[in-house]
């Protein structure tokens, strides 16, 4: 099993979707098995979580069967801006 880094699956992401921002955060205390990520991104505009996922999913597949557990969190521009606003 080889490690996954942050940087190389933010790069798969931006590389298919058009971001705003990605962040991965390795949760697994360096072995690479167990992330978070967050991607904003307009592509998520009128589709439902599940597609949304599916997109990001689709983004880093090969990497994926690397990893043992996967949080993603997805939002428009708009809701990410509506957050920020918020704190």
């Amino acid at each position: 099993m080889s490690v996954i880094s942050p940087s190389q699956l933010e790069d798969k992401i931006k590389i298919s979707l058009n971001t705003i921002h990605v962040s991965a955060v390795d949760e697994s205390d360096g072995c690479g098995a167990k992330y978070e990520i967050l991607v904003v991104s307009n592509d998520f505009i009128g589709k439902q979580k599940l597609a949304q996922h599916r997109l990001v999913h689709a983004a880093i597949a090969e990497e994926a069967k690397n990893i043992h557990a996967l949080t993603i969190k997805t939002k428009t521009e708009a809701d990410w801006n509506k957050e920020k606003e918020s704190t």
